[in-house]
């Protein structure tokens, strides 16, 4: 039986790398985002993912998923169990970018990044917890960094809603410690590479890093389900733990130098 993922935010950028990963090692994909037709600043939706994967030799299934919507979650979960009847998989990868102090924060870009990190995060996760509890097995990832106080100022709202999918994924994995269900967050330790890291002018590409490191460090953590239970990791320090000695091949540049992601300037790349 082969394992299912679902990816939310998987028509682009690091949740495709995910897919793509996953797919070349045997997964099958649920590729859950909202874009259907494909604009000049975001190229690329799920239907052209899915069709990548399945070159790959996955079943990839695109689902129109708005995480946004409590409704558009709730659709996206009965599609996924109506296809697969089943997840192993279910990685939280979809997110809304907002670095700015309070007094730059509408109540409305408050609640759209709350909506779509934890909240979304929270729901497509329970929405699949009881088909994960009947399995009595698989693994919910949530793409949030280990939780460090001291990057809260000047970004209020984005690193409340960021650090409440790590919390998420701490509390269920002891809410759930007596099962085979592991729940683990991870996070990059440099730029990546994506189209938010384009649009929002974030670098170049001498500092970044290709979505693969991401994608390899969540497949070698969905290998590792009771070493990674419960824990919040970044992508280059969880694959060095694990044996991997070579980054240079992430560098989108040869010979580049990532850059460490720093808070108090622009250098943080990743929604």
């Amino acid at each position: 039986m082969r394992n299912v993922a679902f990816i939310s935010g998987a028509s682009r950028g690091i949740g495709k790398a995910i897919g793509l990963k996953l797919a070349s090692e045997g997964w099958d994909i649920v590729v859950a985002a909202k874009t259907e037709k494909d604009t000049p600043k975001l190229p690329g939706t799920i239907y052209s993912a899915a069709e990548e994967m399945r070159a790959l030799g996955a079943n990839a299934l695109p689902v129109v998923c708005n995480v946004a919507s409590q409704e558009s979650i709730d659709a996206a979960v009965e599609k996924t169990l109506a296809a697969f009847g089943r997840v192993d998989a279910v990685i939280n990868n979809a997110g809304a970018l907002w670095w700015k102090n309070m007094e730059e924060t509408p109540m409305k870009r408050f609640d759209l990044v709350m909506n779509v990190n934890v909240r979304a995060a929270f729901a497509l996760t329970a929405g699949f917890l009881p088909t994960l509890k009947k399995q009595n097995s698989g693994h919910i990832i949530m793409m949030s960094p280990p939780v460090d106080l001291r990057v809260i100022p000047g970004h209020i709202a984005y690193m409340i809603s960021k650090f409440g999918m790590t919390m998420i994924a701490f509390g269920l994995a002891e809410e759930l410690r007596d099962s085979n269900i592991s729940a683990t967050a991870l996070w990059p330790k440099t730029v990546i590479e994506s189209y938010a890291t384009i649009n929002y002018h974030l670098g170049d590409p001498s500092v970044w890093r290709k979505a693969d490191i991401l994608a390899d460090a969540t497949f070698e953590i969905l290998r590792r389900p009771a070493e990674t239970k419960g824990k919040a990791f970044l992508d280059e320090d969880f694959l060095r733990s694990i044996g991997y000695t070579d980054f240079e091949k992430y560098n989108c540049v040869p010979g580049g130098q990532p850059m460490i992601l720093d808070w108090n300037t622009a250098g943080a790349a990743q929604s």
